[in-house]
């Protein structure tokens, strides 16, 4: 669980409470990966079934991985995510679960 805590800045730009994480837990993403096999409405069927992205969520993930290669389109805790990456990878899609390293 992540706990926030109210932090008064003590600079005159930043004269505005601002939340500081406390305390977390890391969290994970599933990363999708491109390859020349999946078709671009395969994949984007398959984020909105398993994932629950609306149709412009997942054609804008789609069109990421088809460019840059990889991309991760789900955060969240390992326990939730690891039976929706078998699910993705079960369509032949494939996908990874990796540790969030944004903070």
């Amino acid at each position: 669980m992540v706990r926030y805590a109210q932090v008064q800045s003590t600079k005159a730009w930043e004269q505005e409470d601002s939340d500081v994480v406390t305390e977390s837990t890391r969290g994970y993403c599933i990363i999708v990966w491109n390859d020349d096999v999946n078709s671009f409405e395969w994949v984007i069927t398959t984020l909105m079934e398993i994932c629950g992205h609306s149709e412009e969520q997942a054609e804008q993930c789609a069109f990421i991985i088809h460019y840059t290669g990889k991309y991760a389109v789900k955060e969240g805790l390992y326990e939730i995510l690891k039976p929706m990456c078998e699910a993705i990878t079960d369509r032949g899609i494939n996908a990874t679960i990796e540790e969030n390293v944004r903070r």
